[in-house]
C-alpha cells in the first residue's frame, strides 16, 4: 500500500504543516507583543511591569524565537526543493519572484529575532529580576529597549507584504514575458528591502511609534512592493 505521506509530496505537505505551525506561533507572538503588551505596559506602573518581564515575558518570548526558528528552517528545506524541482525556470513563474521577495523579508525577520530582539529582551528581563531581588536596574536596559521595539516593529512591517506574497506566489499569477530576466525587480524590491531593514538597525521608529502607524506601513509597503512587481516584470 502507498502512502501519500511517505513521498517527496508527502515530505512537503509536513514541511507546510510545520511551517505553519511554526509561522503561527511567531507572528501570533510578534502581533501580540506589538498591538498587545506594548500598549498594556504603557498603562502600568514600574512594579507590575518589572513582574511582567520576570515572569511573562520570557515565555512569550521561548515561543516567538522558536516560531521564528521552526518557520526559517522549514521555509528553506521547502524553498530549496521548489527550486531543485524548477530548475532554472524558477525565477520565471510566479511562484519564484512571489516566494524570492517574500523570503528576503522573512529572512530579515528571523535575524531581527536572533540578533537585534532576543539579545536585548534578555537584557531587559535581566534588569526586571535584579530590582525585583533588591539591586539596581540594568541601565543598558533603557538603551535597547527601544532598540528591540524598532526592530519588532519593522518585523510588523515586513509580516503584512510577507503573507500577501506568501498566498500569491500560490494562487495570484504574473504574465511574465519570455525574454523575461528577474534581475531588474529582484534588484529593485531588494533595496526597498534593504532600506528598510537598515532602518530598523540605524533609525527612527517615526510613524510606526503607534499600532495604527505600523499597520498602515506594512499595508502601504505591500502595495508597493506589488506594484514594483506588476511594473518590472
Amino acid at each position: 500500500m502507498d502512502i501519500a505521506l511517505f513521498t517527496e509530496e508527502g515530505l512537503v505537505m509536513i514541511l507546510r504543516w510545520i511551517h505553519f505551525f511554526a509561522g503561527v506561533a511567531w507572528i501570533g507572538h510578534l502581533y501580540y507583543f506589538n498591538f498587545v503588551q506594548g500598549e498594556f505596559f504603557k498603562e502600568i506602573d514600574a512594579p507590575v511591569k518589572n513582574q511582567a518581564f520576570s515572569k511573562l515575558v520570557p515565555k512569550a518570548l521561548w515561543w516567538f524565537r522558536w516560531g521564528a526558528m521552526g518557520t526559517f528552517l522549514s521555509g528553506v528545506v521547502m524553498l530549496a526543493l521548489a527550486a531543485k524541482d524548477l530548475g532554472g525556470d524558477f525565477m520565471k513563474t510566479s511562484y519564484g519572484i512571489y516566494i524570492s521577495i517574500g523570503g528576503l523579508m522573512g529572512t530579515l525577520m528571523f535575524l531581527n529575532v536572533w540578533l537585534i530582539i532576543w539579545p536585548r529582551q534578555k537584557i531587559m528581563i535581566a534588569s526586571a529580576n535584579a530590582v525585583i531581588g533588591g539591586g539596581q536596574a540594568d541601565p543598558r536596559a533603557a538603551v535597547v529597549a527601544p532598540q528591540a521595539a524598532l526592530a519588532s516593529r519593522t518585523n510588523v512591517v515586513f509580516s503584512i507584504p510577507l503573507l500577501f506574497f506568501m498566498g500569491a506566489c500560490r494562487h495570484l499569477s504574473l504574465n511574465i514575458p519570455e525574454n523575461f530576466s528577474a534581475g531588474l525587480v529582484m534588484g529593485v524590491t531588494t533595496l526597498l528591502i534593504l532600506a528598510i531593514q537598515l532602518n530598523a538597525m540605524k533609525g527612527k521608529m517615526g510613524p510606526m511609534a503607534t499600532v495604527r502607524g505600523v499597520v498602515h506601513c506594512g499595508v502601504g509597503l505591500m502595495v508597493v512592493l506589488y506594484a514594483l512587481v506588476e511594473v518590472l516584470v
